[in-house]
Parts: structure tokens; C-alpha cells; sequence
């Protein structure tokens, strides 16, 4: 008997109309998720989620990647079995036109 395909793994989206400032905002405060965007924006590539370096535990981690993904951040996707980790710039900068570049300028600044 054949086994039965699965469906291809997939990750829920937030429509950005639906993310709030204060959402976006929340997402960014915290240190830990501003280090994985800074990390995504300097790679230039989309990352694995086991290819970022912070200062938590991996089930910590997975909860900053929800939290970004739910403020509409990031985009998660899988190939085969590694889940990857997309900026979404345009699309953020179209909802909140600026946030992004400037949380990480400051981000930036603060670190120099």
C-alpha cells in the first residue's frame, strides 16, 4: 500500500493591512528581534532559522521569529524540512513607510 502524500508545510501571514503600528512597533522593541532583522539585512539572503546568533535558547528564539512573524516582519516558508526567514521590506515599507531602515539606524548608532 502507498503512503499517503502530505501537504507541503506551510507558515500562516498577517495581511499587512491588518498589523497595527503599536504591533510593528512591539515586534521591534525587543533586542533579541532586532538583532535577527539586522542579521537578515546584512546576510542579503533570506536565513535558516538555525543559522542566527543570540544571546537565547532555541525555543526562545522560535517565539522572537512568531512574534516578528505575526507583526508582518518576516517571512517564514520552508524547504524540505529547514524553515527559512525573508525580510519583508517592501511590503513594511509601504504600511509603515521608514520604520524599518529606521529602527535599524538607530539599532546601528546605539551598538557603534
Amino acid at each position: 500500500m502507498a503512503r499517503p502524500r502530505t501537504a507541503p508545510r506551510t507558515v500562516e501571514h498577517p495581511d499587512l493591512s491588518q498589523v497595527s503600528l503599536q504591533q510593528a512597533l512591539e515586534a521591534l522593541v525587543d533586542p533579541v528581534r532586532r538583532t535577527v532583522v539586522a542579521q537578515l539585512v546584512g546576510a542579503g539572503q533570506d536565513l535558516s532559522c538555525g543559522t542566527f546568533v543570540a544571546p537565547v535558547s532555541l525555543s526562545t528564539l522560535t517565539h522572537h521569529f512568531n512574534v516578528l512573524r505575526e507583526a508582518g516582519v518576516i517571512r517564514q516558508y520552508y524547504v524540505g524540512t529547514t524553515k527559512m526567514n525573508a525580510l519583508r521590506t517592501d511590503e513594511m515599507d509601504t504600511r509603515f513607510p521608514g520604520l524599518l531602515s529606521a529602527v535599524l539606524a538607530a539599532e546601528a548608532a546605539e551598538g557603534a
